[in-house]
């Protein structure tokens, strides 16, 4: 039995309900029930995760949405150099436990949702994609889905509807089963 682990924000809780079912029973699959959040939050829980996720054969994780976030007019939560070098600090960690970890870009969000802008999705994405690349994660671009079916973005302008979960999931099996 593989066992997989499965990291990231509340897109994550909605694609990680579908994808235990999806993989079938030869698959052992740990997700937080907790919201991953953002890089720093989810570098701060892999210490509270280690013994579940010590052993993963595949770890499929995401950030990003939280860290680009905009609330008070001043910035992105999290500003770009920090994200990358969170997100580097967490991959070596992730590739400490497995050399099977694949990366999934942030999703957009509507053009009228008023706190996390795509244009800073971009940035973030594009900042980070290549550098882990280069540390030989798979890059799974799931971005690249939501993009291509804005009607996935539900009504809160953010997460995704039922079919944008479920078209996300198939791909995150997808990505995982190229393991086997």
């Amino acid at each position: 039995m593989k066992k997989i682990t499965l990291l990231g924000d509340s897109i994550r809780l909605g694609y990680g309900a579908k994808v235990p079912t999806l993989l079938g029973n030869k698959y052992e699959v740990f997700q937080p029930a907790d919201n991953c959040r953002f890089a720093k939050y989810t570098l701060r829980m892999l210490f509270d995760y280690k013994e579940q996720i010590a052993s993963s054969d595949v770890i499929h994780w995401n950030n990003g949405l939280w860290d680009c976030t905009e609330l008070f007019g001043d910035g992105m939560f999290t500003s770009v150099d920090e994200y990358v070098a969170t997100m580097l600090r967490i991959a070596r960690i992730l590739k400490g436990i497995t050399p099977n970890v694949i990366f999934a870009t942030t999703t957009p969000t509507h053009p009228e949702y008023p706190h996390t802008h795509n244009d800073k999705i971009d940035i973030i994405n594009t900042a980070i994609v290549p550098k882990l690349q280069e540390m030989g994660i798979i890059i799974n671009d799931l971005h690249a889905i939501v993009a291509a079916h804005p009607e996935y973005i539900c009504e809160d302008q953010i997460h995704l509807t039922d079919e944008g979960f479920e078209a996300c999931a198939k791909q995150v099996v997808d990505y995982i089963k190229k393991f086997d």
